[in-house]
């Protein structure tokens, strides 16, 4: 950090964010309970935050779920509690994106053990709020390996595999708003940007593979997530938009899997956002408002 900057405030952890396992489970659909059956999808950072939401929501809509993170007593404690309440059979790998290597095992292990996947949601991703003059060569690094460089991998692996088989795949990232930047999170800015325009240029050249590309862009939504930020700003996050509220995790699994399904069979290359309005209206500050853009319109 430079001589001059201030420091960002410390998060402050709010065991009320987000939706339990029950209410994950139970939580309303409109979608009927067998859309998915006889098809498998895999969820990167699926045993947390909305990548646990869009297993939950596979699950119970009838694919084989198979959930990856780097984190591997949280990723099995999560397969286990879907597992218990929802009477299914979902696998987990623990493993890191940002390893080639890595992907690869993946690809290799759920292509022998489940006949391979149908659909690849990339949802494993994260970054630190921070002013970007005082980024470490470390921490940009970090941030691009998995929002960029990791969300590739995994969508190269996937897509060389229907194209080697012959069979079709629909891929969904999970990206964010970036059309009016993002300060204090610009790294995760530049790799989702590079995400959504990579999406749209494979959209392109995998489109006679039959496999269609897609991302989702959440706004504000409530999820564990937010601890990573201070808290002022977290609960703030509602005011980002001009609903002036949150969204819950379910409102992007719902949406990845209109993409997904039948209903989004003539849509690739797209932005779904999910949003409440944010894109148009509003701003986030993820690390709090600095002095300086603070607006009095008293």
């Amino acid at each position: 950090m430079s001589d001059n900057a201030e420091p960002l405030p410390a998060p402050e952890p709010d065991p009320n964010w987000g939706m339990s396992d029950e209410e994950l489970a139970h939580y309303p659909m409109v979608y009927r309970d067998d859309l998915f059956a006889g098809k498998t999808v895999i969820v990167s950072g699926g045993g947390s935050g909305i990548g646990k939401a869009i297993s939950y929501l596979y699950a119970r809509l009838g694919a084989q779920v198979v959930i990856c993170s780097r984190n591997a007593d949280r990723l099995y404690e999560a397969r286990d509690r879907m597992n218990e309440l929802l009477n299914v059979e979902a696998d987990a790998v623990p493993m890191t994106i940002r390893d080639p290597e890595a992907v690869e095992s993946l690809m290799e292990h759920v292509w022998a053990q489940h006949g391979g996947a149908d659909m690849l949601i990339n949802n494993a991703g994260g970054q630190f709020p921070q002013a970007a003059i005082d980024f470490s060569v470390k921490g940009w690094r970090a941030v691009i390996d998995t929002n960029l460089n990791g969300t590739w991998y995994m969508m190269q692996a996937a897509a060389r595999r229907w194209r080697d088989t012959g069979t079709a795949g629909s891929i969904v990232n999970i990206v964010a708003n970036v059309q009016r930047g993002m300060p204090q999170v610009a790294h995760t800015c530049a790799a989702r940007a590079g995400v959504i325009y990579l999406t749209k240029s494979v959209s392109t050249e995998w489109a006679p593979l039959k496999i269609r590309v897609n991302c989702v862009s959440p706004g504000a939504i409530s999820t564990q997530g937010l601890n990573v930020y201070p808290g002022r700003a977290a609960h703030r996050f509602k005011d980002s938009n001009p609903m002036r509220t949150f969204g819950d995790a379910y409102d992007v699994a719902q949406a990845t899997a209109y993409v997904n399904a039948p209903s989004g069979k003539f849509i690739t290359g797209e932005v779904i956002t999910v949003d409440g309005g944010n894109n148009q209206w509003g701003d986030t500050w993820p690390g709090g408002v600095p002095d300086e853009f603070k607006l009095d319109y008293s």
